[in-house]
């Protein structure tokens, strides 16, 4: 059985909640004004099953241009329309302002319901049939069956109860899969039960016990019990009346307008970037910066359109338009939306979104047309790839990419398995993906970075790891930046080596005047092999300045001509080889070492012995037990 929503629309006292209580034996005016009053104020709902078996809903929607908002609460979501228009006066303002939300929303699938037919004769239905069908071929709903009834005698209800199966059939079901999204329309307290809000699910699943997101709010909550079409259920489906009851929030925490959510798949925004309609009928051009009302779903707030490559907008043309809100809403890639006049109220235009969670986009520029222009048009496919090479230097997941793209995830897995198949994405961990341009992008900035530092520095072995990350990719945390080496290693753009960072061809390589230095400096402390010069002293023995003396020393220890055993002392190499020698022919004879022993065997001061003794404990030749080393 399909899942769908039929929604009345039309002009005050047109017989659309007689239409709903003749289908369904329901009153859907609940409220007392509307009872005295004898015009739908509020939403009304009626489950509505059809001689088939099939079940559906009805959303009753109220006509008095007073209450259009509530009109576009109900209106989206629905899958079938029923525009209903009185026999006795035909085609008046809210049929046409209907008409145009309906439009707006892309609702193509409808009837023409001639209300009240037993309040004129045959003459004048014919006439009134032939008006409505001339008004009806320049909307969306000109292929769409007109059928006159009468609620109150029944007559061609069971016309329109056919013509409703046979439409029901062609209706594309809401994705009962991926992220759920239930925009609320009613807000109420249960006795016994708590908090309870109603809606139409629009995609996803919802089941007792899941925890959802309330939006714009961010607040966790939990479903204690579900209600389908007035009955209990254990999970509802996209395309289902659905009233929830809410553990872990009060009533007066939400309000018309929120949304439950799946976690972490929307974010609240106060910019949306869009493709704006203006309404040929629009009586008013729409300019830049002008205020309007922003209805999506069933929220709506106040927001100044941006035009993006003009200054106004004419009646009946459409163009890219940022809209930036007085409050945050949640909007999703492919929403569609209506705009109306801050004043005076009335509806002008609509669109899609394109981008629900928007940058500010500055004006006349062709970059931000262009990319508008992929976001929206392009397949998914580009998308993408349009989005990953937009944030070159960031990982993003699956879910993360099928977020902005507004895709499943199913969907955006096989498009990434293309790309990577295309080589124009890489896959840098389980679900995690970084285009091939961005990995370019950053290995460019490091192959430069590390250009210039051998020029600079011809000595040093290489860049230190984190100080490159620290300093040009802070976004990246160390272990995501240790993936993008070990990319860039594989590729063979540079090599690592000792926390360091070199070019695969780099060499440390001094000059001439080093090279003397270095020869000076290794004669004196192969002469003074275990009472070697403080460094004070060997930069005097090499002739450089102190900066240049630190890339000597640095160098030598590199390149284990010196090794460096604590902040102030150097020995060379061949110092500490001959003393390991010199240690190991003692252990040889003896099993304990101590540190006068060991002064004496090296021919050397305490000041030298103990540190030089304290660095083989360091480097595992000897073990200290006490004041005693032994060989290990």
């Amino acid at each position: 059985m399909k899942r769908f929503i039929i929604g009345t629309a039309g002009h005050i006292d047109h017989g659309k909640t007689t239409l709903v209580r003749a289908m369904t034996g329901i009153d859907t005016d609940r409220l007392k004004e509307e009872k005295q009053r004898g015009i739908s104020i509020e939403l009304g709902f009626a489950p509505f099953n059809l001689p088939s078996g099939q079940k559906a809903a009805i959303v009753d929607m109220p006509g008095h241009e007073r209450f259009i908002r509530h009109m576009l609460a109900g209106a989206f979501g629905i899958d079938i329309v029923l525009l209903t228009i009185a026999a006795d006066e035909g085609v008046m303002p809210q049929t046409r302002e209907h008409m145009d939300i309906i439009e707006l929303l892309g609702v193509n699938k409808g009837i023409i319901v001639i209300t009240k037919k037993d309040l004129v004769d045959e003459e004048w239905l014919m006439l009134m049939e032939e008006e409505v069908r001339e008004y009806i071929n320049t909307t969306i709903l000109k292929d769409a069956p007109v059928v006159a009834v009468s609620a109150v005698s029944k007559e061609g209800m069971p016309e329109l109860i056919a013509l409703i199966e046979q439409l029901a059939s062609g209706v594309e079901e809401k994705p009962a899969l991926g992220q759920a999204r239930l925009p609320i329309d009613r807000v109420f307290t249960v006795s016994g039960f708590g908090t309870v809000v109603t809606g139409t699910l629009w995609s996803g699943q919802l089941r007792v016990g899941d925890t959802l997101e309330l939006m714009p709010a961010q607040k966790p909550v939990r479903i204690r019990n579900i209600q389908v079409h007035n009955e209990k259920a254990d999970t509802a489906y996209a395309g289902q009346r659905v009233a929830v009851n809410l553990q872990g929030v009060e009533v007066a925490d939400i309000k018309r307008g929120y949304l439950l959510a799946t976690p972490a798949y929307l974010s609240p925004s106060y910019r949306v970037d869009t493709r704006l309609h203006l309404l040929s009928s629009s009586k008013r051009t729409l300019k830049n910066w002008n205020r309007v009302r922003f209805h999506l779903g069933t929220d709506e707030t106040l927001g100044r359109v941006v035009l993006l490559d003009r200054d106004e907008l004419q009646p009946g043309d459409e163009a890219y338009v940022q809209i930036i809100m007085e409050k945050p809403v949640v909007a999703y890639k492919g929403d569609r939306f209506v705009i109306r006049y801050y004043s005076p109220v009335n509806t002008i235009g609509g669109g899609i979104i394109i981008d629900g969670n928007a940058p500010k986009q500055k004006r006349f520029r062709e970059d931000v047309l262009d990319e508008l222009v992929i976001k929206e048009e392009g397949s998914l496919y580009d998308v993408i790839l349009h989005e990953l090479e937009s944030h070159p230097e960031e990982f993003l997941s699956v879910s993360e990419l099928s977020k902005r793209t507004g895709s499943g995830q199913e969907q955006t897995s096989q498009e990434l398995q293309q790309l990577m198949d295309d080589e124009k994405v890489i896959r840098i961990k389980d679900q995690v993906y970084i285009s091939t341009y961005g990995m370019q992008v950053i290995g460019a900035r490091m192959l430069e970075t590390l250009e210039g530092y051998h020029r600079q520095y011809p000595m040093r072995s290489g860049y230190p790891r984190e100080d490159m990350r620290s300093r040009f990719f802070k976004q990246l945390n160390p272990k995501d930046f240790n993936l993008i080496i070990k990319q860039l290693e594989e590729q063979g753009s540079l090599s690592s080596r000792n926390n360091q960072l070199m070019l695969p061809q780099h060499v440390p390589q001094p000059g001439s005047k080093e090279l003397e230095s270095i020869k000076e400096i290794k004669k004196v402390m192969e002469e003074q092999m275990f009472t070697p010069p403080g460094l004070d002293e060997l930069m005097a023995v090499s002739g450089q300045r102190e900066q240049d003396f630190g890339e000597i020393l640095a160098y030598m220890v590199d390149a284990g001509m010196l090794v460096k055993i604590n902040q102030d002392t150097v020995f060379s190499n061949r110092a500490i080889e001959e003393g390991k020698r010199r240690l190991s022919a003692y252990f040889e004879q003896e099993k304990e070492l101590s540190l006068a022993t060991a002064r004496d065997i090296l021919n050397t001061t305490r000041k030298y012995a103990l540190p030089l003794i304290e660095y083989y404990d360091r480097i595992r030749f000897t073990r200290r037990i006490g004041d005693i080393r032994v060989k290990i």
